[in-house]
């Protein structure tokens, strides 16, 4: 599988600056690029608790829907992320959208602390069968928490795509916490920053970086705008679980609900 990772600037706010990036971003995609991976709510932007009602985007709406079309045109699935707006209840949320249409919604479980009072946290974890890969969703400081990996683990996931907005001044963080939650799941995870200044002043850092299920690094991004493109063997995945597999061995177990959906969607619903 290959999938291309687009390290770049965000507006906050401005979703049509923001999605004409995305679709060039998409036409410039390589002949056999899988899937195209942007940074945490790169549509939208992060917004505040005035302006998350007027500047959220609905799912169903025009904004997404032009990426689920350019999706299915240039046959390449794209992890994207926004401000939801589900009826006046707000979210941080990342799609997978393939050629097929929106096969995944991942709403953020875990919210970093300005975002109390604008969004709500997400309830559940979720995976989907892909081009022979099951592969799930997180954002941003969802990695630092190991549960949420593993709970796409007991869901099947051999792939992590995370969205990220990561800024000083913790550089190193999601290097350390990607590396390990990739090696203690024994999956790939693949992550998308975001680089430049915030509204607020605060400097993302970039390090955009794919990790193997070793926990070994294969790229990292520097602190500027870039696009890489890395090429998985998921024969690696049987590998390393050959050797030593750590589910088999786990003694404590994930509460919550496991749901398999018709669609092939797989979810972990928690408290």
């Amino acid at each position: 599988m290959k999938i291309e990772v687009v390290q770049t600037t965000t507006r906050d706010g401005d979703t049509a600056h923001n999605l004409r990036g995305i679709l060039e971003a998409l036409a410039q995609c390589a002949p056999d690029t899988d899937i195209l991976l942007f940074p945490e709510s790169h549509l939208t932007g992060f917004l505040t608790e005035d302006d998350v009602g007027m500047l959220s985007e609905a799912i169903d709406g025009v904004a997404v829907q032009a990426v689920v079309e350019a999706a299915r045109r240039h046959n390449v699935a794209v992890v994207l992320g926004l401000y939801e707006n589900d009826g006046g209840t707000f979210y941080n949320t990342t799609l997978f959208i393939a050629p097929e249409g929106i096969l995944l919604t991942y709403r953020k479980t875990h919210l970093w602390l300005p975002e109390h009072g604008i969004v709500l946290p997400g309830d559940r974890f979720a995976t989907v069968e892909w081009r022979g890969v099951r592969l799930g969703l997180l954002i941003c400081y969802d990695s630092e928490f190991p549960e949420t990996a593993r709970a796409l683990k007991t869901l099947g996931a051999q792939l992590m795509l995370i969205t990220d907005g990561l800024a000083e001044p913790e550089d190193h963080v999601h290097r350390v916490s990607v590396m390990a939650r990739a090696m203690e799941n024994q999956v790939f995870a693949v992550v998308a920053n975001r680089v430049g200044e915030g509204p607020d002043g605060c400097v993302f850092v970039g390090a955009s970086l794919a990790v193997d299920p070793y926990g070994q690094t294969l790229f990292e991004a520097g602190r500027g705008e870039s696009r890489h493109s890395v090429t998985l063997d998921l024969s690696l995945i049987g590998k390393a679980r050959a050797f030593h597999d750590y589910s088999a061995n786990q003694r404590i177990r994930l509460p919550g609900e496991r749901i398999e959906h018709a669609s092939g969607v797989w979810e972990l619903v928690i408290d």
